[in-house]
């Protein structure tokens, strides 16, 4: 769905609210040019306590930390950013819906460096049904590895959620779908696994769960991180900080993927190679039903990953 067939009509730009087609950035913009900005991407659940951000506080920290390495700074509190995110999705009216911070150098000069250039910051929010399909939830979804790796920690921080980065996510993402995959993973720079274009990875195997380190140029992700301690309270081993070959993803009993957009997908085939049985396994299934009644709130499960939009 395009934002033109979405009812949204509104966005927090640099201190207020303006509407959705007024909120523009001059041409020479320094992060347009150079991809010279930082941003998140946020879940906020339908629960029957009105919307709840998904770990917001995990994604301010984040957002806060990846401006760091560009001496980008954010002029706005956390609170602040809390307070307009709050409101903007009530203004709209939106139960459930995706949220899009960003944080980048503005209009100035256009040197590469950005001396000189305003940080400018925005908030958008707009319904988001499930990011790589629905039927994908149950069903998985088939990829392909890409022929593009991944930039290492040593070339750029892979830690730092930034713009100009995903320009390598779109090249591997749009590679798989021109050769008919609905995803691509993609490999770093010493053959291993690393991530999708905007999702973490997992591996099963006899039962244990493995999935690739941050020393592998990966992003932490927060889903990451959730699937994780959901594993481990439900007694699962988890290797947090695996090297995993190409080669082991033909052979893995299970494979997902876990994003904020992606949430937790089940992977099917890889390069046409079936995995496992060729659909959701056991063990993905079980820690997807958990992801799902945590988000939903069907459980009542770390609640202070919640930030509740009308309290």
């Amino acid at each position: 769905m395009s934002f033109a067939e979405m009812d949204v009509d509104t966005i927090w730009m640099d201190g207020e609210f303006v509407d959705w087609d007024d909120a523009k950035i001059h041409v020479l913009t320094h992060g347009l040019h150079y991809g010279s900005g930082v941003f998140e991407g946020v879940r906020c659940y339908d629960t029957e306590d009105g919307p709840a951000i998904f770990r917001w506080d995990e994604h301010l920290d984040r957002l806060y930390a990846s401006a760091k390495p560009y001496d980008l700074d954010i002029d706005y509190s956390r609170e602040e950013l809390t307070a307009a995110t709050t409101e903007l999705i009530r203004r709209q009216g939106l139960e459930s819906c995706y949220v899009r911070p960003i944080a980048f150098y503005g209009y100035d000069s256009l040197g590469v460096s950005p001396a000189g250039c305003p940080t400018q910051v925005a908030i958008a929010c707009w319904p988001w049904g499930t990011y790589l399909g629905e039927e994908a939830l149950a069903e998985g979804v088939d990829v392909m590895i890409s022929s593009w790796r991944k930039h290492a920690s040593s070339q750029i921080p892979t830690n730092a959620k930034t713009t100009g980065l995903y320009v390598n996510s779109m090249l591997a993402g749009e590679e798989a779908r021109r050769n008919g995959y609905v995803e691509a993973i993609v490999l770093n720079k010493e053959g291993n696994v690393a991530e999708g274009p905007g999702e973490n990875v997992f591996l099963v195997r006899d039962g244990e769960i493995y999935t690739p380190g941050l020393a592998e140029s990966i992003l932490d992700g927060i889903t990451r991180q959730t699937v994780i301690t959901l594993a481990r309270e439900r007694g699962y081993t988890v290797h947090h900080n695996a090297s995993i070959s190409r080669g082991e993803l033909y052979t893995a009993d299970e494979l997902f993927f876990t994003g904020s957009a992606a949430e937790v997908t089940p992977i099917r085939t890889v390069d046409d190679t079936k995995i496992g049985r060729g659909t959701r396994g056991p063990v993905t299934e079980d820690l997807q039903s958990a992801f799902f009644d945590l988000v939903e709130r069907r459980v009542d499960d770390h609640d202070e990953w919640f930030h509740y939009v009308n309290e």
